[in-house]
């Protein structure tokens, strides 16, 4: 033993956001941080107006480890707000919009925010909620808030375990959860960025998608404790986008699954040459490979191959890119730096190379659970591992597979069937840009698998999306119905994910109307 007392070790070892980030203001003031179609802040402007923010929030009486939380659409006070928590060391507790009443209720709910920041356009919406938390309306009054406040430094935490945000689950199954992201993870997860995605410092990064998600608050943190410029949009705009990467250095361009399309179409339509993109994509898995190919060539920019989630951020499996111009055969993955992973069965025994298992991750990306829930906490961390709930397999060349989530299963005449190994399967097909498969009760089997097709070619019969499958995965997986819908019409998230439930639903509908 070295006879030093660990608080100390743990106190000099560790780094929180608000520290690299006052260091990269000092190195860069006059470089741009926070940027919109409106107004550019310089590092040193940002800075001092982070700092007074964190400033008016201790005098509101916020503590470190209290919650903040703000509903507002993307905008810089968002941004603001996103370091002036962290400056001070409280925990910014980001709403969906998206979500309906019960459940933004809830998520309020849920962490108890001793203060709440909101947009005008949402206004209305926490007025109809009737929640009794105090609120601060962007604009005006924030401004006045921020005047009243000293512009004086604050000391902020020096835990690198301390809680920075809380980001919502999609909560398919149930009401949301919230996962707590400590100072560690966040600086953690930029670590792997410049490992395994080649980020460089001082590049920008365009935060289109709803700061309420991890794939655009991370990169932010990351962008701003590196000296970069972060662009913020009100969400997507197509041309706006293009427009931007017509003219910045970016190092990740966020494109989700069902955009895609519509970038490519604007940038043909603009003619729009790339400045500088290191990577591109996400998700790949549902993405047509088709688009993979294009938007690539367009970028001048591989293809992220990754699989992550909230939880773990872009680990455990976002080592790998697809390379430009190219069409993927197969989508398998390469495991991230700085984490261990296992796959393993029901009863948590580790599977062979070969076959589907549960992927359990161990790492400093990790979140620190979900808030509120030490049930599902002490479930979902058994063992020290933190178990997400998704199938891979492992290949002889340790690459990884995705299969599905464990619990979206189709039970059919006793048999898994995973629908991810279907779609991917018709998405091979030079006829089909995109597929998503789906459960059907069914009396012989149990459940029996049902596609549905956005077709590329007006001709394309259900008999030849199901003789696509032929040969690719066995007989007991193929297709029994396909529904051919436009692309529109396919239900996603907000991080481009399909609702299977909805069109599970869509099926009972249709089924029910038929039998009238």
């Amino acid at each position: 033993m070295s006879g030093i007392d660990p608080r100390l070790v743990a106190q000099s070892s560790g780094l929180t956001i608000g520290e690299l980030f006052r260091q990269a203001a000092a190195a860069h003031p006059d470089r741009i941080a926070l940027q919109d179609r409106q107004r550019a802040l310089t590092y040193a402007e940002f800075a001092t107006r982070a700092g007074r923010l964190a400033c008016a929030l201790a005098g509101q009486g916020v503590r470190p480890g209290d919650r903040v939380a703000v509903l507002s659409e993307n905008r810089r006070e968002f941004v603001e707000l996103q370091m002036a928590c962290a400056m001070l060391g409280a925990i910014l507790a980001c709403q969906n919009w998206r979500q309906a009443d019960p459940e933004l209720s809830h998520c309020l709910r849920l962490v108890t925010p001793n203060l709440l920041f909101v947009s005008e356009r949402y206004a209305g919406t926490l007025a109809r909620l009737g929640l009794d938390i105090p609120a601060v309306t962007f604009g005006a009054g924030y401004e006045k808030l921020l005047d009243a406040a000293p512009d004086a430094p604050l000391a902020g935490p020096d835990d690198a375990e301390a809680g920075v945000v809380i980001l919502y689950t999609s909560g398919t199954t149930g009401m949301p959860k919230g996962a707590l992201i400590s100072h560690r993870a966040v600086i953690a997860r930029a670590s792997v960025s410049r490992i395994d995605g080649g980020t460089i410092p001082g590049r920008a990064f365009i935060a289109w998608a709803p700061l309420f998600h991890m794939v655009s608050t991370d990169p932010v943190f990351a962008t701003l404790m590196s000296g970069g410029t972060v662009i913020v949009m009100d969400g997507l705009v197509v041309p706006e986008l293009v427009e931007w990467v017509g003219q910045a250095d970016i190092n990740h361009l966020t494109l989700m699954p069902g955009m895609i399309d519509r970038v490519i179409d604007e940038m043909k339509r603009s003619g729009t040459k790339p400045r500088s993109i290191v990577s591109c994509g996400c998700m790949a898995d549902l993405v047509p490979r088709h688009q993979i190919a294009e938007i690539t060539t367009l970028l001048d920019a591989p293809f992220r191959n990754s699989f992550g989630s909230t939880e773990t951020g872009s680990p455990p499996a976002g080592g790998h890119s697809v390379p430009v111009g190219e069409l993927p055969e197969r989508l398998s993955k390469r495991q991230n730096s700085l984490c261990l992973i296992r796959l393993v069965d029901e009863d948590d025994r580790d599977v062979p190379d070969g076959e589907p298992g549960e992927l359990l991750i161990r790492g400093p990306t990790l979140f620190s659970g979900y808030w509120g829930a030490p049930e599902v906490n002490a479930r979902d961390f058994r063992g020290g591992w933190f178990h997400m709930g998704d199938v891979f397999v492992r290949n002889e060349d340790s690459t990884l597979d995705f299969v599905d989530r464990r619990k979206y299963l189709i039970k059919s005449g006793g048999e898994n069937i995973y629908p991810a190994e279907i779609e991917n399967a018709l998405r091979l097909s030079p006829r089909i840009h995109d597929a998503v498969v789906v459960r059907r009760p069914d009396p012989r089997w149990g459940e029996v698998p049902v596609a549905f097709v956005v077709p590329l070619d007006a001709t394309l019969t259900a008999a030849e999306v199901i003789a696509a499958c032929e040969g690719r995965v066995a007989r007991y997986k193929l297709p029994r119905d396909v529904v051919f819908v436009a692309d529109a019409d396919l239900p996603r998230s907000a991080t481009g994910k399909i609702k299977r439930h909805e069109l599970e639903q869509r099926l009972r509908t249709n089924e029910q109307q038929t039998a009238a």
